[in-house]
């Protein structure tokens, strides 16, 4: 067996033990590993415990003496199950344990010596498989005993027979049920494929109530993303051990101080709280002092626990408008780790000494007890210092009531707050005007595109659907986020500590020439000869102006943009234009944070006699691996969040089929465009074949549809009003016609008629190429 070059005895890193494997010619297990780097006694222990980190991460597999080539690769010999057979009997399957983030790679099954179409549908074997260039095959060993391949879907019924829709749009067949048990037409429910084709049936598993509930959206999402929703038994138990530990000596004690945490109104767990004062050191003349708090994860999850272990394999919390799947169990998320009004809680604190022009110019970071003085929501908050600038303009301008040149105030959530809680918002927001100086003059990116909410009653049904207001309240909290954050990646690289940075590179080449490209079409320049910093998206949002066509340059800008991802290489945030940025506001819902919260443990030696509050020695010896596994988490998290906001939406527009509604084009195709709903959301097909009895030419450059008889052009950012004709809320979609109905038009003859134009909301004519030209 090949034995890897290392640069020193010693543990090998993650990296090192997949190049080993990659090069073995057979399973590589721990004694194969232990033997071929010369591990002995104390480092076989450790090497045990990295191996079972690599497993949770989904690097290797977790049965003993099988390993992946690499992350997202397949043992050499593994169970395999079969998942779909083609017409010719080729049949297709996935490792049937997979602990990546990444979907399974798809196997060939090379079926030599058998007959073919030996295997179908749900069957399992042993196979050794075989990397060939850009893919995957088995040579089946030995077949298994039969699995499971489950499909999520609605049961109805054609005729006499009982079939499953698939809600995943990829699967294109529904399948005849075989078997239903308890589930009724209708009903949403798991079901397993079985059977060869072109006879592949459906047997139902498990009912999981009626699809068109609004709670069912997101149990769609959790099913179709594969998202980790139940805790085992064992980590529920390691969650209320760990809650009953006393909060620990030698804590910096700021329970005299009236720290806030703000919030939505709507917040199922409370892991920031804030609080500023005027700086009294001379040498900072008009700065101030602040403390950011954040909730103490760390001290209540170690690494190689099984709350750990859970936490990094989950990556963050899922949030959907009618549950939370957390992170962490509710016993610490909900409770004690959520900074609650009146409660003493552990945490950790950053302190920071902001200039009066808002640059930081000191920081350090504590482990404190705090008791927060109240927990306010967001529009409170903004609605008390509202009231108290209108009291100061009152006074200023002699009509205070009460002869003290001070109106008292009137609002009974104002009523409520003690005076300490209420000075405290005021210098809270004192201090943030200087923050926001601070921000201004960096210049990040400034995209203001509304985030939708929507809103259930106690049913779990629909209220409403709405953009999310934006306040001052947010843009506060925000910016003492950045600030502290800002302060760990700083502070971890003065002390030379590992920093699991949260990265946003600048766009690529490829991206600034459809930007350029999509820019022209309004008539707006765009040099990519230039420096592109964030600012210079900026100037071209200012440059638009308040026009109907401003929030979709705004959304191609943002398609511009690279995602963030976190990286322990410090390759800076374009997107807020800092050149060293981390996560560390939020453990409680993101792993990244609970890491840069043990570095900072150890940096600072909080807890010097108790190693396993700092990071973890396989996690110390290779950042990368966990941040690829948490980024992928996050993008998955990403997904399922915005398609069941677009179930909900698409769930309550079903209410309104064959309403006018006004929409505004997205995405114009060959096919067709997409029209969202202002001040909705919700994407919907109108498709070129309702647009007229007419052919209609595609430009890919200009993104518009122009009917070659009338004229009539679509292009994207034009305002419409639509006919909403279906509405799918088990596929979030939604499809429109024109007003005037389809197929409005009919076939013209002769020369072609250009006097007819298709007109928006403010009567701009669709006729031409240029639809964003300023007027």
């Amino acid at each position: 067996m090949p034995r890897p070059s290392r640069p020193a005895p010693g543990l090998p890193s993650r990296q090192q033990i997949l190049d080993f494997i990659a090069a073995s010619d057979t399973p590589a297990g721990k004694r194969e590993i232990s033997r071929a780097f010369g591990l002995h006694g104390q480092e076989k222990i450790t090497l045990k415990a990295l191996l079972k980190d690599m497993a949770d991460e989904g690097l290797i597999d977790s049965a003993p003496g099988r390993a992946f080539h690499k992350m997202g690769g397949v043992p050499k010999v593994t169970v395999l199950r079969v998942v779909d057979v083609s017409e010719g009997g080729q049949a297709f399957a996935v490792p049937e344990s997979w602990h990546a983030d990444t979907p399974p790679p798809r196997l060939r099954v090379l079926e030599r010596g058998r007959r073919s179409g030996a295997f179908g549908v749900g069957d399992r074997m042993l196979a050794r498989t075989e990397e060939v260039g850009q893919g995957w095959v088995a040579h089946p060993m030995k077949k298994l005993a039969r699995g499971e391949e489950l499909v999520l879907g609605v049961l109805h019924k054609e005729g006499d027979r009982l079939w499953l829709k698939p809600v995943d749009k990829r699967e294109k067949r529904e399948l005849q049920v075989s078997d239903a048990g308890e589930a009724q037409v209708g009903d949403l429910v798991l079901a397993e494929k079985a059977g060869r084709p072109p006879r592949i049936m459906a047997r139902v598993t498990e009912r999981l109530g009626q699809p068109f509930e609004p709670r069912s959206f997101s149990l769609i999402a959790i099913h179709k993303f594969g998202i980790p929703d139940r805790f085992s038994e064992d980590t529920i138990q390691e969650a209320e051990r760990m809650a009953r530990q006393p909060l620990g000596e030698g804590r910096e004690d700021l329970r005299h101080l009236p720290i806030v945490a703000i919030d939505p109104a709507d917040a199922r767990d409370h892991d920031d709280a804030v609080w500023a004062a005027p700086d009294e050191d001379p040498a900072n003349p008009g700065g101030f002092k602040a403390v950011v708090a954040i909730a103490d994860v760390s001290f209540y999850v170690r690494p190689g626990s099984d709350l750990d272990r859970e936490a990094r394999r989950r990556g963050n919390s899922v949030y959907f408008p009618d549950r939370v799947v957390p992170m962490l169990p509710e016993t610490l998320s909900a409770d004690i780790c959520s900074l609650k009004e009146g409660a003493d809680r552990a945490a950790m604190a950053c302190h920071l000494t902001i200039a009066a022009d808002g640059t930081l110019k000191a920081w350090r970071f504590s482990r404190a007890v705090v008791r927060i003085a109240a927990n306010i929501a967001y529009e409170d908050a903004q609605a008390a210092m509202d009231a108290d600038v209108a009291r100061e303009a009152r006074a200023s301008t002699s009509l205070s009531t009460n002869g003290e040149g001070e109106e008292p105030p009137s609002d009974p959530f104002v009523l409520s707050l003690s005076k300490d809680v209420l000075q405290g918002l005021r210098q809270l927001w004192a201090c943030w005007a200087l923050l926001a100086k601070a921000r201004d003059a960096r210049e990040p990116l400034d995209l203001d595109l509304p985030e939708r909410r929507v809103m259930l009653d106690e049913k779990g049904r629909i209220l409403s659907v709405a953009p999310r207001e934006r306040l001052d309240a947010h843009r506060l909290i925000e910016d003492y986020m950045i600030a502290a954050n800002v302060a760990a990646a700083k502070v971890l690289e003065a002390k030379k500590a590992q920093v699991m940075y949260r990265v946003h590179e600048a766009p690529s080449r490829e991206k600034l020439v459809a930007l350029k490209d999509y820019l022209e079409t309004f008539d707006i320049s765009f040099a990519l000869g230039q420096v592109i910093r964030p600012a210079t998206f900026n100037r071209i949002i200012e440059k638009v102006g308040d026009v109907d066509f401003r929030p979709q340059i705004m959304e191609q800008i943002l398609r511009s943009q690279t995602q963030a991802y976190y990286a322990p290489v410090n390759q800076g945030h374009f997107g807020l234009s800092l050149g060293s940025y981390a996560h560390f506001t939020s453990p409680i819902r993101r792993y990244s944070d609970l890491l840069v919260h043990r570095s900072l443990v150890g940096a600072y030696r909080l807890e010097p006699a108790i190693e396993q509050t700092r990071l973890a020695p396989a996690d110390a010896a290779d950042l990368t691996a966990v941040g690829q596994s948490i980024s992928a988490a996050e993008r998955r998290a990403m997904e399922a969040e915005r398609e069941t906001i677009d179930r909900y939406v698409a769930a309550f527009m079903a209410t309104r089929i064959g309403e006018l509604v006004e929409t505004r084009i997205t995405t114009v195709k060959n096919f067709g465009f997409f029209a969202t709903v202002e001040g909705l959301g919700g994407d919907g097909l109108v498709p070129v074949s309702t647009l007229g009895a007419e052919r209609f030419h595609y430009d890919e450059a200009a993104q518009t549809l122009t009917g070659e008889e009338s004229g009539d052009s679509y292009a994207r950012g034009m305002r419409l009003t639509l006919r909403l004709v279906e509405a799918d809320p088990i596929g979030g979609s939604l499809r429109f016609e024109l007003a005037e109905g389809a197929n409005h038009l009919p076939m013209r003859g002769g020369a072609p008629r250009r006097d007819r134009v298709v007109k928006g909301r403010r009567g701009r004519p669709a006729n031409i190429r240029h639809q964003g030209k300023r007027r």
